[in-house]
């Protein structure tokens, strides 16, 4: 955790730090590239002079301090995915769940990777937390921000009318559900939720393969290859479909923070302040955009 790094590491935090192995960072030491010092009688590390160094992208970094492309990664969302479209930003998109997005993220694959994970809270299994955990313990050492988004209605869609009388996750036992693929934030609280009423996912009957998105959980109920998918409001509205309200979750960017100042996120919040966009957010339904720039978690 960041608030545990201390003023000097010792070679083993400096190699999980950078991701590296022990070996690395004793070649680094000997060309000369890190910042470290032999006052102690072994190697030591100073924190805010390798920091520093992480920023200024020194010779030998790990790939997580390389130049980044201009992609959004992570979990599919409707409204980011129209606002970098209109915003005009040239951010281009690779929604496939937040988990292989943080992944991407970690391997220097975009500049912002959007999450939704959630973190069931220790002795009180209603309550739930977004984001921040996985966060602080894989980049709390890093240059990045997780930004927020929005607050989204999460929940089952069904066929209009709701002809099953679907009331919840409990009734989901032999219905054929459209399950989202296991790196998507929707697919571990699915889990948590199912857990927590008694069910197995061998209780539910497999709508065929998983959604990738958000737009293939709803087309999955419009189209009768399922009989509910666990969704987004904004979708069951967009396809005039019904929806049963299970969960509120919290949608947030994790952004490396050099690219946070560059033209591309730089013109995307911007848009995000217009009246196009507020009226887009009123027209999908479902989200709570009040927050939106919120810092939610600043690395280091």
């Amino acid at each position: 955790m960041t608030s545990a790094m201390p003023s000097y590491l010792t070679t083993r935090e400096m190699a999980e730090l950078l991701r590296v192995k022990e070996r690395k960072v004793y070649d680094l030491v000997a060309a000369g590239s890190v910042p470290h010092s032999r006052a102690t009688g072994k190697l030591l590390f100073p924190r805010e002079a390798v920091l520093a160094w992480i920023e200024s992208a020194g010779e030998g970094l790990p790939p997580h301090a390389e130049d980044r492309p201009n992609v959004v990664l992570g979990s599919h969302d409707p409204l980011l995915e129209w606002a970098l479209r209109e915003s005009g930003s040239g951010l281009a998109s690779l929604f496939d769940g937040s988990f292989d997005g943080i992944e991407r993220f970690a391997e220097a694959g975009g500049v912002a990777a959007g999450l939704h994970v959630p973190e069931p809270v220790v002795g009180d299994e209603a309550q739930t937390n977004w984001n921040t955990g996985i966060i602080s313990d894989q980049f709390g050492y890093r240059p990045v921000v997780l930004v927020e988004w929005a607050w989204r209605e999460r929940g089952l869609i069904v066929a209009k009318g709701n002809p099953l009388g679907i009331a919840g996750v409990g009734d989901l036992a032999g219905k054929r559900v459209m399950a989202r693929q296991p790196k998507a934030g929707s697919q571990r609280l699915m889990e948590i939720l199912m857990a927590r009423e008694g069910l197995k996912a061998e209780d539910l009957v497999s709508a065929g393969s998983p959604a990738r998105d958000e737009r293939d959980a709803a087309l999955a109920v419009l189209e009768g290859k399922a009989d509910a998918s666990f969704g987004l409001s904004a979708l069951a509205r967009r396809f005039q479909l019904d929806f049963v309200p299970v969960a509120r979750e919290r949608y947030d960017l994790l952004v490396w923070r050099r690219a946070w100042f560059e033209p591309p996120l730089q013109k995307l919040f911007a848009f995000c302040r217009s009246t196009d966009f507020a009226q887009m957010t009123a027209e999908l339904g479902g989200y709570d955009v009040s927050g939106l720039g919120r810092v939610q978690f600043n690395g280091r």
